[in-house]
């Protein structure tokens, strides 16, 4: 048995830079990692042909339904990780990133799996998703491209203050109801926060509440639905991580 580490990344700011033919949005995104991280365990091969995925949350206040947002079949991006490597496993997940939060759980365990593989391959990470690349990277980086174009700067030590809403956002959703408002610009250093925004109202009242309760105003963790400040507000509800350098291959 193997046991891995899989960081969360928290998006600091993100500007959509264009829109390819092919429909996937050109971004440009500073992204850090956090302390906050999912563990993986890995079992001998399978020999039958089969990757096998199981998922136990645990430590997880965050209020909605985790068990029916994380896919534990060919769907969850850790089973695609395997197939890129080309290796039959089964892995077992423990979450403590929530899904949908705009965290990149599922990402972060896709590039947990590659990295455990040796994998180093941006461009075709990214096919897994646009956050892919970054977490195989880790620690600080400004992003481009669809997510492959990875440049790392140095790492500084900070400690952020999440609030983490009952439930989850769509990014899939978000980026196309930001194409469909006409593409409008953050004023608060996400592009997609507006888009966010008006196709989940709720968000509203949690970006107030930190506000409130903080005296900054809260920024949206990519497509959400996780509202950040810096700095350290312990509260009832608030979540306190802190910035990691780029973790060492597992």
């Amino acid at each position: 048995m193997i046991t891995f580490y899989a960081p969360a990344k928290l998006t600091l700011s993100l500007e959509i830079m264009g829109i390819r033919d092919d429909g996937y949005h050109l971004i440009e995104a500073e992204m850090v990692s956090l302390d906050l991280m999912d563990e993986l365990e890995v079992s001998d091969d399978r020999g039958n042909g089969a990757i096998e995925v199981s998922i136990e949350y645990l430590d997880q206040p965050w209020g909605f339904d985790t068990e029916s947002s994380v896919p534990d079949n060919e769907n969850n991006l850790v089973s695609k990780a395997l197939n890129l490597l080309n290796v039959e496993k089964s892995i077992h997940i423990r979450k403590k990133i929530p899904p949908g939060a705009g965290l990149g759980g599922g990402s972060a365990d896709a590039a947990a799996v590659l990295r455990w593989g040796g994998f180093e391959d941006f461009v075709a990470a990214s096919r897994l998703g646009a956050d892919v690349p970054f977490c195989l990277q880790g620690g600080r980086a400004i992003v481009a491209g669809i997510g492959e174009k990875i440049t790392p700067v140095a790492y500084r030590e900070q400690t952020f203050t999440l609030l983490i809403p009952p439930f989850p956002c769509s990014t899939v959703e978000v980026y196309d109801h930001w194409d469909r408002i006409g593409g409008p610009r953050g004023e608060n250093g996400n592009d997609l926060e507006p888009a966010a925004l008006d196709l989940y109202p709720a968000l509203r009242k949690w970006r107030d509440q930190l506000g409130e309760a903080t005296g900054v105003r809260p920024r949206l963790a990519g497509s959400g639905s996780t509202w950040f400040v810096e700095g350290s507000f312990p509260q009832e509800g608030h979540h306190v991580f802190s910035t990691i350098p780029a973790l060492e291959d597992n």
